[in-house]
């Protein structure tokens, strides 16, 4: 149990004791004459898997804000005015700054000019003790995090007088209502924002006063969108509507699961993780079930159309290369996400121009709109899918998904190219990383380092990979099925891959090369399947591809931790980006039967080896939670 150690002259009343024995805290009172050493003695002898806090026995201050500073677990040590708190990470800087603060410090936390530091002298009834550690801990270079309270109350009162305006101001906001405000993200999509939050952050609430965690929350969106799922996979109308209204449900739980995590500040990497790859699951299960409720419907397609006859294209062609637009649409908003992590603020005219669209209240949420994030793209799937057919559905992902990459690709190349001063190592790091190169592409860039460093630094590195995916689209595409064609495009692939990915990329447009490889890899492997004729092919790619996928939000989402992408043994046992075009173009020259099973084992195999590193590494991992407050599109 973590224990709050209360500091300072007495106060009457006990509202400060029940705050923090409400919060979990076991409440322990400084005897009367302890210095600063005799509490930094506490602290030490307090069990070391413990959390600690310490609280001037004057803060007056909203039960909330205290949850704030002293419960996230997110923060190994925070403050607010009159009170400190540090995890296990953080509990020896406590203590040393509890041994030898920081002197001068003012009850606000701030360290006068010229302070060093000193012997500890005992506190004056003016010291705010806390404040002084907190000061001390920042000036040791331990990171404090110091919570955004709005309108809560926490304040440090040094007179009855003082005391009383306080006391005046907590009764005079209802934090819980602030509470339940602050579980919904501040920027979300219109119809997250509109249609659920006004009562998917009730059902948080709900959950949280039930003991539920937001992990089975997480769980019960999983199981209704696989649920969802079934029902279209039933191919009949009222399977098509329950399959709407399931998920739309399971969006529901998916909001509630994140409002629940900052309702009751239950924070976890474990949970991190299930949120983020749950709704990859969730989505993609859904556009599978679609595929096999279309076929059984008869509305399969695959009946011999021309190209453009969408009529008769094979329903499983529209579902995966739904998948393959979303998951690119992803890769080119992480991509640039990381390129610009430790860049200043753009001042290019596209940044000039967005500034002041965002000054005008409707272009705001038609700009959220157009990009069709989550909560949108999940509305018109469960629409369509109740109304219309799953080739309909499809077809209409394809457009909106198409005009939303259109116009978020656009912006991001005129503020790259507007963007002044070079890319950070970090950044460099990242785009390699989620590049993906696995041994033959890594072979190749060794060997063409030289003729990298003659490239055009603006474009030589997006010009190298949109060469290379256009080698291997184009041949994959037109080349007889089953020649030996594909497999030598594979070979010069794997080469011009290595020769974008030979120097850093820390050119203004080199977050564009992770996406080209995904394009190029995903869009291979639906090319070969869908032109292979083979019973089950596309199916089994459809696998392939999810398969991959995961592996690429997952390498997302371990840089976003701050733990760098999977090990180097995982990407080489499956096989890199580039590794895996070379397989499924080798398998093309099988039979038909061969073909199928052979990417239905290469989808298993990259499964198996992706799943179980990626299921040790967030279940036994000390990477700190990522959980996305940004409101960026899903």
């Amino acid at each position: 149990m973590p224990t709050a150690i209360l500091t300072g002259p007495p106060v009457a009343g006990e509202q400060l004791h029940s705050d923090l024995r409400a919060l979990g805290f076991a409440v322990v009172t400084a005897a009367e004459g302890d210095d600063l050493a005799d509490l930094a003695a506490r602290v030490r002898e307090l069990p070391a898997g413990e959390r600690v806090a310490l609280v001037d026995t004057r803060l007056v201050a909203h039960r909330h804000a205290l949850r704030l500073a002293l419960t996230d677990p997110r923060f190994p040590a925070a403050a607010v005015p009159g009170a400190v708190t540090a995890q296990p990470p953080a509990r020896a800087a406590l203590v040393r700054a509890l041994a030898g603060p920081v002197s001068g410090v003012r009850p606000s936390g701030h360290a006068a000019a010229g302070a060093t530091a000193a012997a500890p002298p005992a506190p004056s009834a003016t010291d705010s003790v806390p404040g002084a550690a907190a000061a001390a801990l920042a000036a040791a270079g331990e990171e404090v995090h110091r919570p955004e309270l709005g309108v809560l109350v926490a304040t440090v009162a040094t007179g009855p007088e003082e005391r009383e305006r306080a006391l005046a101001a907590v009764a005079g906001t209802d934090d819980e209502q602030v509470r339940l405000r602050s579980a919904v993200k501040a920027r979300d999509g219109f119809f997250t924002t509109f249609f659920i939050s006004p009562y998917s952050r009730h059902l948080a609430r709900w959950c949280a006063r039930r003991g539920l965690t937001p992990n089975q929350v997480t769980t019960a969106s999983l199981l209704t969108a696989l649920a969802a799922a079934g029902c279209a996979a039933t191919g009949t109308r009222p399977g098509f509507v329950a399959a709407g209204a399931l998920l739309l449900l399971s969006f529901v739980l998916d909001c509630a699961d994140g409002q629940l995590a900052r309702y009751a500040l239950r924070y976890s990497t474990l949970g991190a993780w299930l949120d983020a790859t749950f709704d990859r699951a969730k989505e993609y299960a859904f556009y599978a079930g679609l595929a096999v409720g279309a076929v059984r419907a008869g509305d399969g397609g695959g009946d011999g159309g021309g190209p453009w006859d969408l009529g008769g294209v094979d329903v499983w062609v529209l579902a995966l290369a739904a998948m393959v637009l979303q998951t690119v649409r992803h890769v080119v908003d992480f991509s640039f996400t990381e390129a610009d992590h430790d860049a200043p603020g753009s001042t290019g005219p596209a940044a000039g121009l967005s500034g002041k669209l965002d000054r005008v209240g409707w272009t705001v949420w038609a700009r959220r709109m157009i990009v069709l994030p989550i909560g949108e793209r999940w509305a018109m799937i469960a629409v369509l899918t109740a109304l219309t057919t799953p080739r309909v559905v499809f077809l209409a992902l394809l457009a909106g998904c198409s005009l939303a990459a259109c116009y978020t690709t656009a912006g991001r190349l005129l503020r790259s190219l507007a963007r002044r001063g070079p890319r950070t190592g970090r950044a460099a790091r990242a785009l390699a990383e989620l590049a993906d190169s696995g041994p033959l592409a890594s072979a190749a860039s060794a060997a063409l380092g030289g003729a990298a460093r003659r490239l055009p630094a603006l474009f030589g590195a997006p010009a190298a990979a949109l060469l290379a995916a256009a080698l291997i689209l184009l041949t994959a595409g037109f080349a007889p099925f089953g020649s030996v064609w594909p497999v030598l495009a594979a070979l010069g692939y794997a080469a011009l891959s290595g020769l974008a990915t030979a120097r850093p990329l820390t050119g203004p447009v080199d977050w564009l090369v992770p996406p080209v490889f995904r394009a190029a890899e995903y869009g291979t492997v639906l090319l070969l399947a869908a032109r292979s004729a083979a019973d089950g092919a596309l199916p089994a790619a459809f696998g392939l591809v999810a398969a991959a996928a995961y592996h690429h939000y997952d390498t997302v989402y371990r840089i976003r931790g701050g733990t760098g992408a999977p090990p180097a043994w995982l990407v080489r046992a499956a096989g890199g980006q580039e590794g895996r075009v070379l397989v499924v173009t080798a398998a093309a020259l099988l039979t038909a039967p061969g073909f199928t099973l052979a990417l239905t084992a290469l989808a298993v195999a990259v499964a198996l080896v992706v799943l179980a590193e990626s299921i040790r590494f967030w279940v036994s991992s000390g990477a700190p939670a990522v959980h996305d407050e940004s409101g960026e599109p899903a």
